[in-house]
């Protein structure tokens, strides 16, 4: 799909360029001048048009100075953009074309008095507010093209009154409403593209009306109802383009009688009804037929065999049956054939003929057949389809036979998918050919022998999925050489042997790597380190042996690990304390021995744990109590031991009610027991004296020093460096302007490389001369003296001291993040990388999930509560792995005993946008305040929409934007990078992203009391991504 749409949009550009530019040329030519065009006024001059020109610019911001010679120095049919041309009043503005200038800002009503204009050309800037109503003035208007801005609002009806347009482009608007009733009025029209905005209701019918008419795109909408009837009477329609709207019933039968039409899109609606079998003899210039997600059924029209013409079809995800047409390859020109997902059938040879006439289709680049029930043997004219083809497609049916041993002919296929299939035979030694191949699935037939160590070759591989088939031998180390696989599934077979060490060291593999339920033995090999960024390993179900390898932990991207049924045997290793990403760990059915690590109690994602019928003994740690019954198994472990007074409730659950008590909590033991509530009573009291005492200290030892060249404070983790003010200077270069990176309200951030280890550092200098600076610094070190996250911001150290003037100097150095802020990635691209900058939907998910976490633990982890008042996307820093860390702690607060109750006094903390609206009424900080700030930084992860962006006035904000557009057109909300082109993958990435979103709405509520406490919505989060 994402190729075919590139090909359409290549295809569509190059036409409509060719179709404006025709049209214009036929408007400016002596033949336009049988148009009518009322007498100018006798008090109008060109002094009108120039006032127009002045107004229009004055409500634009001009980033660029594009618009900066139009002033009274220079004529203004010189003015860059302006067109004066006319005949007969050569001093009026007949064109205004402003394309791609960056422009902002509404759309001044003053255009209504360029009453000579013939062309208005806006396009890719960012307009904002409603088309005003006074364009309907401009009567000679031929061409209106605002495509690509943020204009809002209705399409104006007096539009209706600009009787000479001939082409209106409005695509990728936010305009909503419907299309104007009397849009049939204008009876020049040839064009009209409203593709991508917010449109609703039905087509009008009265645009049946308008036989000059060759293009129509209302795609991309929310138009509901039937195609009218009268769309018949077009008899000049060339594109018919209504995909992804909700339209529904049939095909009007008028249509069928448009002999001119060349394309038909109507893709992702709600369409019903079976294809006339005389289609493609009516349609006899059609080059594309797009009705994919749709509901259409009965047989493929058979005289597909007579569209000569015909260049992309795609009917997947219908319910077409029958066998496919056997002159479906007849077309010359055909490239692309999307059939997937229908109930199409092959249970004959003959009905495979269709691939016979295939193979004179020299441009084909796609075959994509999967999900029919096509039965039969594959046919050997398989392989004498086009070597220029990438993709072919056929899994999920009843297909037989072999793979076609002349396979490797089709030199560029990049793309083979036939599994879940009853094929048989080996893999044929002319798929070394294949250089091309990136995705490989055979899953789920019944192939067998050795995978050829020729595979090696196939370099570009991303997927290499053989699971589920009868194939043997021992892995080929050959499949080492594949430097660029990311997926490697061969699940399910009859491999033995040992596990190549070398296969392990593929640093590409970050999917998935299973290689469960074979024959494989021998010890994990330690190479499994190298897996450093794999998402998903499994081993299971194989006859493995020896100790768990503590490399293992150095795979700190795994979430998904699955060691069960082999015979490990050993200690369960701590270093898989690393793997502070796990989801479902599973080591049962093994022989590990020893006891159950503590820190598995304490992995914050760890949805399954699976320790069951090992020889594991000892206590079990308590956090494992907390964690959900559901998520752990430890049964058939007859040394595993409970302290008294565990839980009968939770033990129950854990199906451990038989589970003896442990020798060092015997019932006797109450003196002990008695000790140790007095131990847990004393210890918190004696640590609050000594921290109190040793703050107070600190800050006589500050007072005492106060005019002293340096004070260090120690790092918050470890002792790393003690840093005075001459080891920053000589850090930073002299806090060069080359080393900065960044700049805030109370002060400059630098980069710079601390001696003698050469660390990389990030250095937070305040500015001591803004009011608030030092309070500023002092909160920092505060909030961020006792606290310790992965997903926090590491201090290394803080210096506060003199320069070499005397001068008072207060800096923080941290660890340094590559990745820079989150900010930056959602807004601004990187120049030196051509815009192509951007974040995924798993690192965004990641992201979020980060920042939940840290929070998190600052609202409830701690022995007080930390505030962080100004969460938002410039200070969520991310290290080289992209792991998001939260930063910034300046307006910080920790609330301790009646803290809560008290009132802000130092004015509005955090930053507009992000600012919960309790704040602005005077009401206290509080953790449901993050919270508020935490939506709104959801809302803007997934729309790379700022809370402040200019779309956003007249009572409008980011959440309401949201609110009003989930969950039918969330499609049109989200960031577009977020989103893959191909169906499948698109429908499951918009459920993703509709969960996140509604959790943004559900913390972003306006009441605090109503928002989504953090453990709620952290859970969540643990679930969904």
């Amino acid at each position: 799909m994402t190729s075919a749409n590139a090909h359409r949009s290549t295809f569509f550009f190059f036409f409509f360029f060719f179709f404006f530019v025709l049209i214009v040329f036929l408007s400016f030519s002596p033949l336009s001048q049988s148009f009518p065009s009322p007498p100018p006024s006798s008090h109008t001059n060109n002094s009108t048009d120039r006032h127009a020109l002045l107004s229009f610019k004055s409500l634009l911001f001009d980033p660029t100075g594009a618009l900066a010679s139009w002033n009274d120095s220079v004529d203004f049919c010189r003015w860059p953009g302006v067109t004066c041309s006319g005949r007969r009043h050569p001093q009026r503005a007949t064109g205004l074309e402003l394309d791609a200038l960056g422009l902002s800002g509404p759309i001044s009503p003053a255009i209504g008095n360029l009453t000579f204009l013939r062309s208005l050309v806006l396009s890719y800037n960012n307009f904002s507010g409603p088309i005003p109503g006074e364009i309907g003035s401009l009567s000679q208007l031929v061409n209106l093209t605002l495509r690509r801005n943020s204009l809002s609002g209705e399409i104006p009806p007096s539009l209706t009154r600009c009787s000479n347009l001939q082409f209106i482009n409005l695509r990728s608007n936010l305009l909503k409403g419907e299309i104007p009733r009397d849009l049939g009025l204008l009876s020049n029209l040839k064009g009209i593209n409203l593709w991508g905005n917010q449109i609703s209701g039905t087509i009008p019918e009265t645009i049946g009306n308008i036989s000059s008419l060759r293009y129509i795109d209302l795609g991309k909408n929310s138009l509901e109802g039937s195609i009218p009837e009268s769309f018949g009477k077009l008899t000049n329609l060339l594109v018919l383009q209504l995909n992804t709207n909700k339209f529904t019933g049939e095909i009007p039968s008028s249509v069928f009688n448009l002999s001119s039409i060349s394309d038909i899109y109507l893709g992702f609606n709600n369409m019903t009804g079976a294809l006339p079998s005389f289609l493609f003899d009516q349609f006899p210039n059609l080059q594309s037929l797009i009705l994919y997600s749709n509901n259409f059924y009965g047989p493929i029209p058979s005289s597909i065999s007579n569209a000569s013409y015909l260049y992309d079809i795609e009917l997947f995800q219908n319910q077409f049956s029958g066998a496919i047409p056997s002159g479906l390859g007849n077309s010359p020109y055909l490239w692309w054939v999307e059939l997937s997902d229908n109930q199409l059938e092959a249970e004959e040879d003959g009905h495979w003929r269709f691939m016979d006439s295939l193979t004179n289709c020299s441009n084909l680049n796609l075959l994509a057949l999967e999900g029919n029930k096509l039965g039969g043997f594959l046919p050997s004219s398989l392989a004498n389809l086009s070597p220029g083809m990438t993709t072919i497609t056929i899994g999920r049916n009843r297909i037989a036979g072999t793979i076609p041993d002349e396979i490797g002919k089709i030199v560029n296929l990049t793309t083979l998918k036939a599994h879940e299939n009853l094929l048989t035979g080996t893999l044929p030694s002319s798929m070394a050919n294949l250089r091309q191949m990136r995705v490989l699935n055979l899953e789920g037939n019944k192939l067998s022998g050795q995978i050829p160590a020729s595979i090696g070759k196939l370099v570009q591989l991303n997927q290499l999925i053989l699971n589920s088939n009868e194939f043997n031998g021992t892995l080929p180390a050959s499949l080492s050489n594949l430097v660029n696989l990311q997926t490697l599934d061969l699940s399910s077979n009859r491999f033995s042997g040992e596990i190549p060490p070398e296969l392990l060291d593929l640093k590409s593999l970050s999917i998935e790597m299973d290689l469960s339920n074979n024959l494989l033995s021998g010890p994990l090999p330690a190479e499994v380190g190298g897996l450093t960024s794999l998402n998903w390993l499994s081993v299971s179900n194989n006859k493995l042996s020896g100790e768990i390898p503590s490399a293992i932990g150095d795979c700190r991207s795994l979430e998904y690990l699955y060691l069960h049924g082999n015979s490990f045997q050993g200690p369960i290793p701590q270093s898989l304390g690393n793997l502070r990403a796990l989801r479902e760990l599973d080591l049962s059915k093994n022989n590990l021995s020893h006891e159950i690590p503590n820190f598995l109690g304490r992995f914050m994602l760890l949805q399954i744990l699976n320790l069951s019928y090992n020889e594991l003994e000892g206590q079990i740690p308590g956090d494992i109590f907390l964690m959900k019954p559901t998520a752990v198994s430890l049964q058939e472990n007859p040394r595993l031991c409970v302290r008294d007074g565990s839980s009968k409730l939770n033990l129950s659950k854990l199906n451990l009610s038989n589970i003896s008590v442990c020798d060092d909590y015997s019932t006797s033991s109450s003196k002990r027991n008695h000790f140790t509530l007095a131990v847990k009573i004393l210890i918190p009291f004696l640590a609050i004296a000594f921290c109190s005492s040793f703050i107070f200290f600190v800050f006589l030892a500050f007072r005492r020093r106060h005019l002293q060249k340096k004070l260090s404070f120690k790092p918050v983790e470890d002792q790393f460096i003690r840093a005075s003010y001459s080891d920053l200077l000589k850090a930073t270069n002299g806090f060069s302007e080359s080393n900065l990176i960044g700049v805030g309200s109370f002060g400059s951030v630098f980069k710079g490389i601390m001696e003698p280890d050469q660390t990389l550092v990030a250095i937070k200098v305040l500015n001591l001369q803004q009011h608030g600076a030092s309070r500023t610094f002092m909160a920092e070190c505060e909030a961020l003296r006792n606290i310790w996250h992965r997903n926090l911001v590491k201090i290394l150290t803080a210096c506060s001291s003199t320069d070499f003037k005397g001068n008072d100097f207060k800096a923080l150095v941290m660890k340094f993040m590559r990745n820079g802020s989150l900010d930056q990635w959602l807004h601004h691209p990187d120049p030196s990388n051509s815009g192509s900058r951007k974040l995924n939907l798993k690192q965004r998910l990641n992201i979020a999930v980060d920042v939940a976490s840290a929070i998190d633990y600052l609202h409830n982890d701690g022995h007080a509560a930390i505030i962080h008042r100004d969460l938002k996307p410039s200070n969520v820093l991310l290290n080289d792995d992209f792991c998001a860390h939260l930063s910034d702690f300046g307006l910080s607060k920790i609330l301790a005993g009646d803290d809560e109750s008290q009132t802000v006094s130092l004015g509005l903390k955090g930053t507009i946008g992000y600012v919960p609206p309790e704040y602005g009424m005077g009401r206290c900080s509080s953790t449901q305040g993050d919270v508020y700030s935490f939506g709104i930084l959801l809302l803007e992860l997934f729309t790379g929409k700022r809370p402040t962006d200019e779309m956003f006035k007249d009572g409008l904000s980011l959440r309401e934007h949201v609110e009003t557009s989930t969950p039918d057109h969330i499609v049109d909300i989200v960031d577009p990078n977020l989103l893959d082109n191909r169906v499948e993958e698109m429908e499951e990435e918009v459920k993703c992203i509709d969960s996140a979103i509604k959790i943004g709405l559900f913390c972003s509520l306006n009441e605090p009391r109503e928002r989504m406490e953090i453990e709620n919505r952290y859970d969540t989060y643990a679930i969904f991504s």
